[in-house]
């Protein structure tokens, strides 16, 4: 049954505004998704790609994929969800084309010894300071970069991580696990000899006072 229009576009949820834009094809609801999620692409953006006039045109692009696509929308998951799938996987092949970089995943290198299955504490990330976060995150290969913002920033569940990027909750924590002795070994090489102290700052509150800010421009 078609949808009715009875109330105000910003009144809507988003899967009614999805039904009433394939309905008509009226932009006003489209536009109303694009305002609710935006500001949210693109904090997500800039703090993968690390570059505002990237991150705006990364914007851009994935709204047009998103208009695109809105058809294939299928409800499995949540809007928000597949967005931010979109947003991740776009930001990912950025990276990987502008660095050349091979490998997306840790796990791409091939073997991982038994030393790597060792489990890293959530502190080493939360707890170094804010500066040396970002270096940190910035030398991890994209995907992993990706996974850890994905679980400690936007505290998604391990189900959803895995519907964004197409794999099993098992590998997901594999991946995460992996991602965390990556950043451990990059803070050591980097700032050897130099332990990680307890900072006042965490890597969660850091990262979502830069998507807040990003949000309100």
């Amino acid at each position: 049954m078609a949808l009715v229009a009875t109330k105000k576009a910003k009144d809507y949820t988003d899967s009614e505004l999805i039904s009433l834009y394939l309905q008509g094809q009226n932009t006003t609801y489209f536009t109303h998704l694009y305002r609710r999620y935006a500001g949210k692409v693109f904090a997500k953006c800039i703090s993968m790609l690390g570059d505002e006039g990237l991150a705006r045109d990364a914007t851009q692009e994935i709204f047009i994929k998103v208009l695109l696509n809105l058809s294939k929308f299928t409800e499995q998951s949540s809007f928000s969800t597949w967005v931010y799938s979109i947003t991740y996987n776009y930001c990912i092949d950025v990276i990987r084309k502008k660095k050349k970089v091979p490998l997306i995943f840790t796990e791409d290198v091939g073997k991982v010894s038994k030393e790597s299955e060792v489990e890293v504490p959530d502190s080493v990330l939360l707890e170094m300071k804010q500066e040396r976060l970002g270096k940190v995150l910035d030398k991890l290969p994209p995907g992993d970069k990706a996974i850890l913002m994905m679980k400690y920033i936007d505290d998604l569940p391990i189900k959803d991580i895995g519907d964004i990027l197409g794999k099993t909750e098992s590998a997901i924590k594999m991946q995460i696990m992996r991602a965390k002795q990556k950043a451990q070994a990059i803070y050591e090489d980097v700032y050897a000899g130099d332990p990680i102290e307890d900072a006042s700052i965490n890597m969660a509150s850091v990262m979502r006072e830069s998507f807040d800010h990003a949000e309100n421009e």
